[in-house]
C-alpha cells in the first residue's frame, strides 16, 4: 500500500501528523479512502475492519469507535423505527466499512446503508471466487451525490432527513422539496468540553452553507452543548 502513497498529505497520514493532512480536506479525505480500500476482496476487507473495530480506542476518548455514538441520534432511530419509518444512513464515509457495525451499532442493515463506493470485479483463482475491490471511484457520496445515491440505491425521496456539514446540503434541500410533511434537521457541533466544536472554517465536515440556508428556511438546528443531555452513549 505505501507503494501508493506519494503525495505529502498523505505522507503525513501515514506519520500521523494529522493536521498537516487535515488541510487536504475532502480531496485528501477521499484519496485515503481509496489508497486504504482497494487492492483487496470484500472479505479481506470485512476481515480487517472488524478486527479494528474490536481493538482500536479513539485517543481522546480512550473508547471503541462503536461506543462513540451519539445517544440522541440513537434515540431518534429507535423512536423512528417503533413508528414505522424506514431509516438510513446516507454518508460520505466507505459504504464497504460502514456497513460491517451500522446493523450492531444503529439498527441499521447493509442494504439500507449508502456511502461512498469504489469499483470492483468479481474473480475466480484457484477455485475460489471473490469479489475485489478496484482503485476507481464509482460513486462520491457527498454533496449532490448525496440524493443521486438516495434515487439511485432508495428510490424514495426521504420525509425526514439529518445532517451535520455542507456535504449534507443537497440532501436536505431535497429532503425540504417533499409533498408529504417533511422535516430537515442540522445537528451543530458546539461542544468542545464533550465533544468537539467545529463549523464555518473546519477543513474537514464544515458546516457554512447549510447552517446559513437552514436557518433561513427555519429548518431545526440542533446545538449539541445545549440540546444534547448526554453526548455519547457509553
Amino acid at each position: 500500500k505505501h507503494a501508493l502513497i506519494t503525495k505529502p498529505e498523505m505522507k503525513a497520514l501515514v506519520a500521523g501528523d494529522m493536521k498537516t493532512f487535515m488541510k487536504s480536506g475532502e480531496k485528501g479525505m477521499l484519496e485515503a479512502v481509496g489508497i486504504s480500500h482497494t487492492a483487496m476482496s470484500v472479505d479481506e476487507f470485512n476481515t480487517m475492519t472488524k478486527t479494528w473495530l474490536d481493538t482500536a480506542l479513539h485517543k481522546r476518548f480512550g473508547k471503541k469507535y462503536t461506543e462513540l455514538t451519539y445517544k440522541p441520534m440513537v434515540e431518534l432511530l429507535q423512536y423512528l423505527r417503533e413508528n414505522e419509518f424506514k431509516t438510513y444512513i446516507v454518508s460520505g464515509g466507505s459504504t464497504l466499512f460502514m456497513r460491517t457495525f451500522a446493523e450492531k451499532t444503529y439498527g441499521i442493515p447493509p442494504e439500507q446503508t449508502v456511502g461512498t463506493m469504489f469499483k470492483a470485479e468479481f474473480i475466480e483463482k484457484d477455485g475460489k471466487y471473490n469479489v475485489v475491490l478496484k482503485p476507481e471511484l464509482f460513486h462520491n457520496d457527498d454533496k449532490e451525490g448525496k440524493p443521486v445515491a438516495i434515487y439511485q440505491f432508495i428510490g424514495r425521496k426521504p420525509i425526514l432527513a439529518f445532517g451535520n456539514s455542507d456535504g449534507d446540503l443537497q440532501m436536505l434541500q431535497w429532503t425540504s422539496t417533499n409533498t408529504l410533511p417533511n422535516l430537515s434537521l442540522i445537528l451543530h457541533h458546539t461542544d468542545s468540553v464533550r465533544e468537539y466544536a467545529y463549523d464555518r472554517e473546519s477543513h474537514i465536515g464544515k458546516l457554512d452553507k447549510a447552517l446559513t440556508e437552514g436557518q433561513q428556511k427555519g429548518w431545526v438546528i440542533v446545538d449539541m452543548k445545549s440540546d444534547f443531555a448526554k453526548v455519547f452513549s457509553y
